[in-house]
């Protein structure tokens, strides 16, 4: 230790002392720690950019949707115009209305005279028990001409119909069919252990 020199460094005289030169005086430094900053929290700063981009425009929206709420001074156009249809409004219901009364008394019309009929079939089958008659025959509604004309005719069975399968047809057999000649195998395992 004795090989070691002091020597006072004079603090007064800040001249003498010279600065050395900046190295990096086109700012290189800021976009290396730019691209760092980005690889670093990149995924972050892109999701809370998503996010304020929402929010204003959530924000946006709200506000024009509340600005219509607030009613404008009417003008007395306005008022004639909403008057007049109202009343136009109040005319279609009130037609609509009545063409649905009117369907509806046609419709309690019908059930009444097909509640006419049915009582009145009723009756009819009753005299004729009574009487001692088939009621079957009392309830066969009367044929127009034309409808008489055609029963009439007598009605012939069709006889081209192909059979849906052979006479000598039996399933239990196993034979005649023939397509059922396949079996699935067994589904559980093939030892059985």
């Amino acid at each position: 230790m004795e090989d070691v020199e002091i020597t006072d460094v004079n603090d007064g005289d800040i001249s003498q002392v010279e600065k050395p030169p900046i190295k990096n005086q086109d700012l290189t430094f800021l976009s290396l720690s730019a691209g760092d900053l980005l690889s670093e929290y990149g995924w972050y700063l892109l999701a809370v950019t998503v996010l304020v981009y929402l929010l204003v425009h959530y924000l946006s929206k709200r506000r024009s949707s509340q600005s219509p709420r607030s009613p404008p001074p009417q003008s007395p156009q306005d008022a004639a115009l909403v008057a007049r249809r109202q009343e136009a409004m109040e005319a279609a219901r009130r037609k609509m209305q009545e063409e649905l009364d009117a369907k509806a008394a046609l419709f309690r019309e019908k059930q009444i005279q097909q509640e006419q009929e049915k009582r009145r079939q009723k009756i009819e089958i009753w005299e004729s028990m009574q009487q001692g008659k088939s009621y079957k025959g009392a309830t066969k509604l009367p044929q127009t001409t034309e409808e008489a004309g055609s029963s009439t005719a007598v009605l012939k069975p069709k006889t081209d119909k192909k059979p849906l399968r052979s006479a000598d047809y039996n399933p239990l057999t196993g034979q005649g069919g023939g397509s059922c000649s396949w079996r699935p195998g067994r589904r559980g395992p093939s030892s059985g252990g």
